[in-house]
């Protein structure tokens, strides 16, 4: 019965996340070349030496890391001044 309860101590410290120094839970997540908030799984693009990819946030080791999941990322070929145009085709009269 001790270890059973030994055992479920321990889980559950495993799943209330990463603990600092002082025993309360770190909140883990990643910045972006801007130094915003980006939290654990998300995917951004991400420019490093010139080159840009799809890059996810990620734990290794205990420290939050970027790992590339895509050679590219997913842009647009839109101008900030092109009109929005409809693929829907219209109905004639």
């Amino acid at each position: 019965m001790k270890r059973l309860l030994a055992l479920s101590l321990a889980l559950s410290g495993l799943l209330a996340g990463p603990l600092g120094a002082a025993g309360k839970t770190v909140d883990c997540y990643c910045t972006d070349s801007k130094g915003s908030r980006v939290e654990l799984g998300e995917n951004i693009c991400l420019t490093v030496g010139g080159r840009s990819f799809t890059a996810q946030c990620q734990m290794s080791l205990n420290v939050p890391m970027w790992r590339e999941v895509s050679p590219n990322c997913l842009s647009s070929s839109l101008r900030p001044d092109q009109p929005l145009q409809s693929t829907a085709p219209t109905s004639s009269g």
